[in-house]
């Protein structure tokens, strides 16, 4: 009985380790980071950046498509770190803008 014992220990201990370590590596859903980057998206969208600031506007919309197609992929800590991109260069884009809108003299609503 001893044996038996032993070698369902030896089996176990390990398979449970393993089971362990893989569920302790699933990352999480960024869904508030893609709500936060489509916010300062359409935040600069509405400043008109594509056309006050089309360099940063454009570095932007790149990361932001690529959160989403990363997102959809379930290539969850790829579309993390390309939305925080994304909203880091949209809401330089924004600020870009109407700051170029102010500085043109047009009437920032």
């Amino acid at each position: 009985m001893k044996p038996k014992r032993l070698a369902f220990i030896l089996i176990i201990l390990p398979l449970a380790f393993v089971v362990g370590l893989i569920s302790g590596c699933v990352t999480q859903i960024p869904v508030d980071e893609y709500t936060m980057a489509r916010a300062a998206y359409e935040a600069a969208k509405e400043a008109d950046s594509a056309r006050f600031a089309p360099a940063i506007w454009f570095e932007a919309e790149q990361a932001y498509r690529a959160g989403q197609k990363s997102f959809k992929e379930r290539h969850y800590e790829d579309a993390r770190k390309s939305f925080a991109r994304a909203q880091s260069l949209s809401e330089q884009a924004e600020n870009a803008a109407r700051l170029s809108r102010n500085q043109s003299g047009e009437v920032i609503p």
